[in-house]
């Protein structure tokens, strides 16, 4: 009896041991208050008539191999040839990511429109999932008790080893680069958490030395699969100013309610109460296609123009803002029976009529605000005089006030022919896939942008307007 008491004892230690992982938090804290999220989207560097945007959804490995074959596409349509070649990558001004999106969007914003080609060598067909712990044994029993079975070990050490080469947010810096949202979840204050400056300086740290790694962990991190990631929130005094938006967004009763709860969640970072830490789970969460960064640039403008530049909102023509859903169906052969589902199918289910429900509803909200948004942006420019328009545009000539078009479209696996939906939904939600489930993945992104009518009268208007000659190189992008 005495032994056996030993050994539950000894075991218990070891177990306890086991769980002390790595999960301590991925910031630190600043004598002063990190500097305040840039007011606009970065300026393009050319005429800047064409704007894109895109929002990755969740999805692991097969989100990131739609988005990469967005990417791809976007890269093989030219759209002006003067003064030199041009292709629609060449205008991603923001891009964002939740879960897997977040891995393509994180690198694109690291290597740029340049060097993001390699990602399907560099991560795609290379096995993520190598350093996670799996399976049923009574020590990840114990981790999932205490909170999620993988840590900062696991996935976030392999994404820093192995893809982003160390890199915290400093690398998004670059020249001509494009704004990023990281989307992860707040499970405390049950909200949305954007890795931007403004959250950081809420935080008293600065977002320029957190890793790309961590934050791309935080937004894939599933729940049970792996544990929270931790961010320190003890409010230190580091002279944090709230920004403008966000004292507007309090004190305002009609403010968007997303708009709101953002802004409480960052006043709490200041104002702590109970907690020292905040603990993030995956973006996919609280907004599974990643459109919330954009959502909240513009609902916190406070301007017709935000987050665009008052330059910029004149110098534009068209926008396209794309969101790239990789969300999968599942198998439904229980609605064939009485029975059903079962047990072991309830979880799926359950799950995939959340996502799916949430993800029309921010689709709908995301269209609706854009609708708005363009009505604002046409009375914001048919209201300025011609010496603001020349100072703008360099010249009033060939001026239409009227001028703009935003489109928003929504692409998943529902554009593709009945043959390869079924393949498609046959391709789990892991961070390792087979190379043919890969590059069939990485095709329907192409060809859903390629096939999309909307997208594709946009592009025309913006070749026509380029003097580019009609079709030839959308043709040549299909065939490739």
């Amino acid at each position: 009896m005495r032994f056996r008491l030993v050994c539950a004892v000894v075991a218990s230690v070891l177990l306890a041991g086991c769980v002390a992982d790595d999960v301590g938090p991925i910031n630190a804290f600043t004598p002063q208050a990190g500097q305040p999220s840039p007011t606009y989207i970065p300026d393009p560097g050319d005429d800047g008539s064409t704007v894109v945007g895109l929002a990755f959804s969740g999805g692991g490995t097969r989100a990131a191999a739609f988005s990469y074959g967005v990417l791809r596409a976007l890269d093989d349509i030219v759209i002006d040839e003067r003064p030199r070649r041009r292709t629609l990558i060449d205008d991603v001004r923001m891009i964002s990511g939740a879960s897997g999106g977040a891995v393509a969007a994180a690198y694109f914003g690291y290597k740029g429109k340049d060097g993001y080609r390699d990602f399907r060598e560099r991560f795609l067909i290379q096995n993520a999932e190598a350093d996670l712990r799996e399976g049923i044994s009574p020590v990840n029993l114990m981790r999932a008790y205490y909170g999620g079975v993988n840590d900062r070990s696991g996935f976030a050490k392999w994404l820093n080893d192995y893809l982003f080469d160390g890199a915290t947010f400093d690398a998004f810096r670059r020249p001509g680069g494009p704004i990023v949202w990281i989307n992860a979840s707040d499970i405390y204050n049950r909200t949305p958490f954007l890795f931007t400056y403004d959250t950081f300086a809420a935080l008293c740290s600065d977002l320029d030395k957190v890793r790309l790694a961590d934050a791309v962990a935080a937004s894939a991190a599933v729940p049970i699969v792996f544990a929270p990631i931790v961010v320190a929130a003890t409010s230190p005094d580091c002279g944090y100013q709230r920004p403008q938006w966000l004292s507007r967004a309090l004190a305002d009763h009609n403010a968007p309610l997303r708009l709101k709860a953002y802004a409480a969640a960052l006043d709490a970072y200041q104002n702590a109460g109970p907690r020292d830490y905040v603990k993030l789970l995956d973006g996919g969460l609280t907004d599974n296609i990643g459109v919330t960064g954009f959502a909240l640039e513009r609902a916190a403008a406070g301007t017709p123009y935000g987050p665009l530049s008052p330059s910029a909102a004149v110098r534009l023509t068209t926008l396209i803002f794309i969101v790239a859903d990789a969300g999968s169906g599942s198998d439904r052969s229980w609605a064939r029976s009485l029975h059903g589902p079962k047990a072991s199918e309830l979880l799926d289910v359950t799950t995939s009529t959340t996502l799916a429900a949430s993800v029309r509803d921010e689709f709908d909200a995301l269209t609706l605000a854009v609708s708005q948004w363009q009505g604002e942006l046409v009375r914001y420019r048919c209201g300025l005089p011609a010496s603001t328009v020349s100072a703008y545009r360099g010249s009033a000539a060939g001026w239409n006030c009227r001028d703009v078009r935003l489109v928003v479209q929504h692409l998943s696996f529902a554009d593709m022919d009945q043959a390869m939906q079924v393949k498609l939904n046959a391709v789990p939600t892991r961070l390792r896939l087979p190379v043919e489930q890969v590059d069939l993945t990485i095709e329907a992104g192409r060809k859903a942008l390629l096939v999309n009518a909307d997208i594709a009268r946009a592009i025309a208007a913006i070749r026509a307007r380029a003097g580019v000659a009609p079709g030839a190189q959308i043709a040549a992008a299909q065939e490739n």
